[in-house]
């Protein structure tokens, strides 16, 4: 973003802070929430250059998947047991912390679901790969259900799958009302400010502090944490290499009668189908289908994409047929290189902090995330897998 002199209000408007986070989407607001438990003490700034959730943490299917992008026998084939085991860990205790901190009594307010998600196989080698993965998975005590394709049809209301597995405790929820969520609990505190409408456009040293110039405020702190995931590379060159701007298209159907057990994948986890608690349907994925345009910032959907979403709608899933199309839309992720978060100080400007790529996941990552975050800017050990010093 450019900003002319006449649109420039940091001439104008000059703060002081301990730390600025900047992205308001998940992984921003946990970084803030777990900072304030760890010292209540701190003055916090948080800038978001639209409103809460305008990026990706606002704009996906509202998963609470465990693991990563890929299938645990693949993570368990890359990383062997013991860190496959560690990053699926992780995520389920990114769920727990969840529950136990957030969430609470308030399940109801932000359609909270804790009823598992699957994934499910087209072809007889996907299936196959599937019980490779429940095996192993069964082996370390994660919990698992191997599903036929008589089950499916019965338990998902989906057709042509000839089996699947069950992530028993997957969970989903509406991602936008856990933002605001995330946010009230900030708010308790009379040191946590949210400026929304900030638009960060550089970040200078001036003495022994951080300046973040935005396009309303000057603000001025020792500390600054970029929780920009996907746009991470427009504010620092340190991340052109480690996360990538990835598009995800969307759609949503009016709410049809309930037919779903819980939320789906198919295709290798690259497409995703969940029915919300008030019926509509939301479908996600093909972007294997224009891979090279499905890289950048720009908010577009392609006719490509969205009729094969529909085209998956119409052959697999009988009851929403005749269901009227509500919404379309994008949302720009970040793609780590290795697949899995990175959180860390920049090493040639160790005052910056970041936590991102989370590779389609944040929702089931960031908020154990941002409690990494927050224990490496009080220098306490975070796991190895999920360290930016790994590159």
């Amino acid at each position: 973003m450019s900003v002319s002199f006449w649109q420039d209000q940091s001439i104008y408007n000059q703060e002081e802070f301990d730390v600025i986070v900047i992205g308001a989407g998940i992984a921003g607001l946990s970084s803030c929430f777990w900072l304030l438990k760890e010292d209540p003490d701190l003055k916090i700034a948080l800038v978001e250059k639209g409103q809460i959730g305008s990026g990706a943490s606002g704009r996906n299917a509202g998963f609470i998947t465990c693991g990563s992008v890929e299938h645990f026998n693949r993570l368990y084939e890359k990383h062997g047991k013991d860190e496959a085991l560690e990053i699926w860990k992780f995520s389920e205790k990114n769920l727990q912390l969840l529950k136990d901190e957030i969430i609470q009594k308030d399940d109801n307010l932000i359609e909270f679901e804790h009823k598992g998600s699957f994934s499910l196989a087209s072809t007889a080698e996907e299936f196959t790969e599937l019980k490779k993965s429940a095996s192993l998975m069964e082996k370390l005590d994660i919990n698992v259900e191997v599903i036929e394709e008589n089950e499916i049809k019965k338990r998902l209301g989906a057709e042509k799958f000839v089996g699947g597995i069950k992530y028993v405790e997957d969970a989903s929820v509406h991602p936008f009302k856990l933002l605001h969520l995330i946010k009230n609990k900030c708010l308790l505190n009379k040191n946590f400010n949210l400026r929304e409408n900030h638009e960060v456009h550089r970040i200078e040293q001036e003495g022994d502090n951080k300046v973040v110039y935005t396009s309303g405020a000057k603000l001025i702190a020792p500390i600054v944490v970029m929780a920009t995931n996907g746009y991470s590379s427009l504010l620092s060159e340190f991340f052109s290499d480690k996360i990538f701007p990835t598009r995800g298209q969307i759609l949503a159907t009016e709410p049809v009668p309930m037919f779903m057990e819980g939320p789906c994948y198919a295709n290798f986890v690259l497409d995703y189908f969940r029915q919300t608690p008030k019926g509509n349907l939301v479908i996600g994925g093909f972007r294997q289908l224009q891979k090279d345009t499905e890289i950048g910032y720009a908010d577009l959907i392609s006719d490509v994409i969205q009729n094969a979403l529909e085209k998956f709608l119409h052959d697999h899933i009988p009851a929403v047929r005749k269901a009227k199309i509500t919404h379309r839309w994008t949302g720009i992720m970040g793609f780590s290189v290795d697949g899995q978060p990175m959180i860390g100080s920049i090493p040639t400007d160790p005052q910056v902090f970041y936590l991102g790529g989370f590779t389609a996941h944040g929702i089931g990552l960031a908020f154990n995330g941002g409690k990494c975050l927050s224990n490496a800017i009080f220098g306490k050990p975070i796991p190895g897998f999920i360290s930016g010093k790994r590159f």
